[in-house]
């Protein structure tokens, strides 16, 4: 993906502030959209928007630590930039554990701006890649039968086929075919891929 793929979420209502964030994002030729409060921004919120969002963190009504949670609960990939007149050490704190991937305060130079729009946007980038590996890995998992499912789990563990057969009351032949239907579905080469897949699901 290249910065044109993305764009600026800005969630400010200082009318002034939206204006000169527009003007130097644009001046970079990266796109952006505002909007003047945090509810508006999530009446126009989709999980399919990539880029990054900067949003003030005193707004009337939400303020942008409650926009925060909000999208967190909606797992969303974009991360947040806090841009503040007078933020205080709790309300970074907090912002930098929730997530945001800085917290800056006005006024703020363009070459920082631009700086941390474009790290914003590769960390997008590595979130959504993150998700839809997780995606795939479990529309994989998912083809499995009952019994697959249940042979995995002792697989991964790093039970002999001898075993695993003991365990479950069948022929070794019989966990031998499981266990070849099961890396063929995964598409796991090998036992220390299929663990992987396992563990990151």
């Amino acid at each position: 993906m290249t910065p044109e793929d993305f764009t600026v979420y800005i969630v400010d209502d200082d009318a002034a502030v939206r204006r000169s964030l527009m003007l130097m994002i644009e001046q970079e030729a990266i796109a952006v959209k505002v909007f003047d409060s945090a509810e508006a921004f999530l009446e126009h919120y989709r999980s399919q928007l990539k880029g990054c969002i900067i949003a003030d963190i005193h707004m009337p009504g939400m303020d942008g630590l409650q926009l925060q949670e909000i999208l967190g609960t909606r797992a969303c990939t974009m991360p947040i930039i806090f841009l503040t007149g007078y933020g205080t050490i709790p309300q970074s704190v907090r912002a930098i554990k929730a997530g945001a991937v800085d917290f800056l305060t006005k006024p703020i130079t363009r070459a920082k701006l631009i700086a941390c729009i474009r790290s914003a946007f590769a960390e997008c980038e590595k979130l959504m890649q993150t998700n839809q590996h997780n995606r795939n890995v479990q529309s994989l998992l998912s083809k499995l039968t009952e019994r697959e499912r249940e042979i995995l789990e002792w697989v991964v563990q790093g039970l002999s086929n001898k075993e695993i057969a003991s365990h479950l009351g069948i022929s070794h032949r019989t966990v031998e075919i499981h266990r070849s239907h099961i890396m063929q579905k995964s598409g796991a080469t090998n036992l220390l891929e299929l663990a992987q897949l396992v563990n990151e699901n």
